[in-house]
Protein backbone atom coordinates (compact mmCIF):
# COMPACT_ATOMS: atom_id res chain seq x y z
CA UNK A 1 0.00 0.00 0.00
CA UNK A 2 0.99 3.39 -0.99
CA UNK A 3 1.36 6.17 1.70
CA UNK A 4 2.25 9.44 1.79
CA UNK A 5 3.06 11.86 5.08
CA UNK A 6 2.79 15.56 5.33
CA UNK A 7 6.04 16.15 7.03
CA UNK A 8 6.14 19.16 9.89
CA UNK A 9 9.04 21.63 10.73
CA UNK A 10 11.46 20.06 7.98
CA UNK A 11 12.50 21.04 4.64
CA UNK A 12 10.71 18.21 2.36
CA UNK A 13 7.04 18.81 2.39
CA UNK A 14 6.18 14.86 2.22
CA UNK A 15 7.13 11.67 2.29
CA UNK A 16 5.65 8.63 0.23
CA UNK A 17 7.10 4.98 0.97
CA UNK A 18 5.09 1.54 0.78
CA UNK A 19 4.37 -0.24 3.38
CA UNK A 20 3.33 -4.33 3.30
CA UNK A 21 3.05 -5.84 6.71
CA UNK A 22 5.80 -4.12 8.61
CA UNK A 23 8.40 -3.78 5.88
CA UNK A 24 8.91 -0.05 4.04
CA UNK A 25 9.95 0.02 0.51
CA UNK A 26 10.31 2.93 -2.43
CA UNK A 27 10.69 5.87 -0.07
CA UNK A 28 10.79 9.32 -1.31
CA UNK A 29 11.25 12.53 0.25
CA UNK A 30 9.59 15.63 -1.84
CA UNK A 31 11.97 18.37 -1.02
CA UNK A 32 14.87 18.90 1.43
CA UNK A 33 18.50 17.64 0.47
CA UNK A 34 18.09 15.55 -2.28
CA UNK A 35 21.49 13.82 -2.27
CA UNK A 36 21.47 13.09 1.36
CA UNK A 37 17.65 12.17 1.21
CA UNK A 38 18.27 9.46 -1.14
CA UNK A 39 21.06 8.00 0.97
CA UNK A 40 19.03 7.73 3.54
CA UNK A 41 15.84 5.71 1.53
CA UNK A 42 18.61 3.50 -0.11
CA UNK A 43 19.76 2.62 3.68
CA UNK A 44 16.16 2.07 4.99
CA UNK A 45 14.88 0.06 1.46
CA UNK A 46 13.10 -3.44 3.16
CA UNK A 47 13.79 -2.31 6.23
CA UNK A 48 10.72 -2.96 8.96
CA UNK A 49 8.71 -0.54 11.02
CA UNK A 50 10.44 -1.39 14.24
CA UNK A 51 14.14 -1.00 12.52
CA UNK A 52 13.61 2.78 10.93
CA UNK A 53 11.53 3.54 13.75
CA UNK A 54 14.03 2.70 16.33
CA UNK A 55 17.41 4.20 14.61
CA UNK A 56 15.97 7.49 13.79
CA UNK A 57 13.08 8.85 15.95
CA UNK A 58 14.42 11.61 18.20
CA UNK A 59 16.97 12.57 15.63
CA UNK A 60 16.92 16.23 15.45
CA UNK A 61 18.93 18.76 12.27
CA UNK A 62 20.12 21.97 14.14
CA UNK A 63 18.21 23.78 16.14
CA UNK A 64 15.07 21.76 14.81
CA UNK A 65 13.26 19.47 17.51
CA UNK A 66 13.22 17.28 14.30
CA UNK A 67 14.43 16.08 11.58
CA UNK A 68 13.70 14.18 7.87
CA UNK A 69 14.63 10.57 9.72
CA UNK A 70 12.69 11.66 12.59
CA UNK A 71 9.56 12.59 10.70
CA UNK A 72 9.84 9.41 8.44
CA UNK A 73 10.24 7.35 11.90
CA UNK A 74 6.39 8.81 12.80
CA UNK A 75 5.22 8.08 9.17
CA UNK A 76 6.26 4.75 9.32
CA UNK A 77 4.59 4.15 12.49
CA UNK A 78 1.42 6.05 11.81
CA UNK A 79 1.20 4.12 8.53
CA UNK A 80 1.59 0.95 10.44
CA UNK A 81 -0.65 2.05 12.97
CA UNK A 82 -3.29 2.60 10.62
CA UNK A 83 -3.00 -0.13 8.55
CA UNK A 84 -3.20 -2.89 11.11
CA UNK A 85 -6.31 -0.82 12.70
CA UNK A 86 -7.95 -0.94 9.11
CA UNK A 87 -6.93 -4.81 9.15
Amino acid sequence: MEYIYETEGVCPMQIKFDISGDIITNIEFFGGCNGNLKIIAKLLEGKTVDEIYENLIGNTCGRKNTSCGDQLAKAVKKAWEETKASA
